[in-house]
């Protein structure tokens, strides 16, 4: 993972110098290698800062994000 993540002032902080800063997450999901050959499948996609997970068939409903280091470890352990 090359890229880094590029923040911007979120347009929720007033004008002071405190402020909340927001990234977009780029990233493209694919199909876990764990979901065998099910249609209905967890997908996990590369981040910058670690990687996330979201369900196939609800790809709107959002992801839940892990750091390099929790990801790490449960590939770790999932590899077994």
């Amino acid at each position: 993972m090359s890229h880094r993540l590029e923040f911007r002032k979120s347009s929720y902080s007033g004008r002071g110098q405190d402020c909340v800063e927001v990234a977009q997450i780029p990233t493209t999901f694919r199909k876990s290698t764990h979901s065998g050959h099910a249609q209905n499948c967890v997908e996990v996609g590369s981040l910058p800062c670690g990687a996330a997970l979201r369900d196939s068939k609800h790809p709107d409903a959002g992801h839940l994000p892990f750091p390099k280091s929790e990801w790490a470890s449960f590939l770790t352990i999932a590899l077994k």
